[in-house]
């Protein structure tokens, strides 16, 4: 007897939607993914938060692909948003912002993932594809931290200026502060973007309710933060 082989259909690339209020990451994530296009196809980019929905609507991606922030818009309110209107749809966040407080939002909001902007194409490619299979993508840069926050608090230590409400990594970037680093040698030093270590003191000032540098120093002295 003999059995006809059925012959395997060629699996379709993964539908993508970009939303990033920034032209030149839509363009460079355009391009960093064109020689994978077998495999991920981008079929809409947005800029703003507004537009985002609507654009989902129209060409029903597999999954969204956007920042943490948005212009004028949060990219968090954003998720819920377009998992509460789309069913099956995952959205993946891509950011800049190396801080495990926002991938646990991110994940609270049902984010299928949290990467960084320094992805490779090919990476990118791969934890697109793990996503679609079930998965939860999570930047490997930011899994060491997460364990560790985890262990700290299953065991009761936290960190300096948790019990004010600062992250692990704000944290990290007021003691540097402390000790007198720069801007630019506390991002040598913790290994991140002189921009990211910016939006990390803005949150530290906001956090311990104080207008620069010097009171933010003056705040962790006085509460003996650091030794």
């Amino acid at each position: 007897m003999v059995v006809d082989a059925i012959e395997q259909q060629p699996a379709l690339p993964i539908r993508a939607v970009l939303v990033d209020d920034h032209q030149m990451v839509l363009d460079g994530l355009s391009s960093m993914l064109r020689p994978h296009v077998g495999r991920v196809e981008i079929v809409g980019q947005a800029t703003e938060a507004s537009t985002a929905g609507d654009l989902v609507r129209d060409v029903k991606p597999d999954v969204v692909l956007l920042d943490v922030r948005l212009k004028g818009a949060s990219g968090l309110d954003l998720c819920q948003e377009l998992l509460s209107r789309f069913v099956g749809l995952r959205v993946i966040f891509l950011t800049v912002y190396d801080d495990e407080q926002y991938l646990f939002q991110a994940l609270r909001a049902g984010a299928a993932g949290f990467l960084l902007k320094r992805v490779t194409g090919l990476e990118l490619v791969g934890h697109l594809e793990r996503v679609m299979d079930g998965e939860i993508a999570i930047d490997p840069a930011l899994m060491g931290r997460v364990a560790l926050s985890a262990a700290r608090l299953h065991s009761g230590e936290y960190w300096p200026g948790a019990h004010l409400g600062l992250t692990h990594r704000e944290s990290e970037v007021l003691e540097q502060m402390v000790r007198g680093l720069s801007h630019r040698a506390i991002a040598n030093q913790l290994v991140m973007g002189e921009e990211t270590v910016k939006t990390h003191a803005r949150s530290v000032y906001r956090k311990l309710g104080v207008a620069d540098r010097a009171q933010a120093i003056a705040t962790a002295l006085r509460e003996g933060l650091f030794h």
